[in-house]
């Protein structure tokens, strides 16, 4: 037995019969917590809401078209496509017509990549360096996900060997696309002062002047300013970040109506719904 394999959740990499072919599949490891991946063959018939993540995430078009919305962009995208989203950038990609719709997705842990970049000489303050690009068509790239996709999904590839292929890539993502300049201004810092007080208290029930309190801003001002910033309402903002809670709650295997309370939605119903809009997929698939 490889020393991953008994960590592993469900994957199976093999192509999916026509009734699973529309199915989200996940991929996570104990031992590589630090990244999980994420598949569909068929997503024709999948449609995102605007949503965001607290990981890096990056991911490789396999099949079909789609309208990509990042931010304020939006773009064509297709096969041989590689897309990103920083940390909080809110984003859809839903597919064109009635084409088969495939792709690979890899969500990584803010902290161990924001480390990588320190030690490539990228993050001399150790915060994380965002990208300027949301697309790259860079066929080099493309291949790399792909091929660092099926190492880290194949059970019979050991632990090392994964390891060393996720720095390479990511060495590789992070030398070949600009990095964004870091935004060190006051209104900047009041903003990611809002979004953290979010972020920290997001299984509460907040108010609107318990944000501004925390950011040092009158309400009309955080929520023009938030909006603009963050592609999403302050109350959006915190739906995302419960759905986020959520998705670590039931990576541990919780049971799905406790998160739901303890993620601050009234039911389980409530987040069957909101989980669904944001991640494409039921709690029970992504928890399985």
């Amino acid at each position: 037995m490889s020393t991953t394999k008994a960590a592993i959740t469900h994957v199976n990499h093999a192509s999916a019969p026509a009734n699973l072919a529309s199915e989200p599949r996940f991929w996570r490891s104990d031992a590589l917590p630090y990244i999980e991946a994420r598949s569909i063959e068929d997503g024709r018939d999948i449609c995102y809401a605007k949503h965001s993540h607290e990981t890096f995430s990056i991911g490789a078009v396999t099949g079909g078209r789609s309208v990509y919305v990042n931010r304020h962009a939006r773009e064509w995208t297709g096969a041989g496509a590689v897309v990103l989203m920083n940390p909080d950038d809110v984003h859809a990609c839903n597919p064109v017509a009635d084409e088969r719709w495939s792709y690979r997705m890899l969500h990584v842990d803010v902290a161990w990549l924001t480390d990588l970049q320190h030690e490539l000489g990228f993050s001399a303050s150790r915060a994380f360096r965002a990208f300027s690009q949301t697309m790259s068509t860079d066929a080099e790239l493309f291949d790399g996900l792909n091929r660092l996709h099926g190492i880290l999904v194949d059970s019979e590839t050991d632990l090392l060997r994964k390891q060393s292929a996720a720095i390479t890539f990511f060495t590789e993502v992070q030398q070949r696309l600009n990095r964004a300049p870091c935004c060190g201004d006051p209104a900047s810092r009041q903003l990611a002062r809002a979004a953290e007080f979010i972020a920290d208290n997001c299984t509460r029930a907040l108010r609107l002047e318990d944000i501004c309190e925390a950011a040092g801003l009158s309400a009309s001002h955080l929520i023009r300013a938030f909006k603009e910033r963050y592609g999403m309402t302050p109350h959006a903002y915190l739906i995302n970040r419960r759905i986020q809670y959520s998705r670590a709650q039931l990576r541990r295997g919780r049971v799905i109506a406790e998160v739901a309370l303890d993620a601050g939605f009234a039911d389980q119903a409530h987040l069957q719904r909101t989980f669904k809009r944001l991640v494409a997929a039921t709690p029970g698939q992504y928890r399985s």
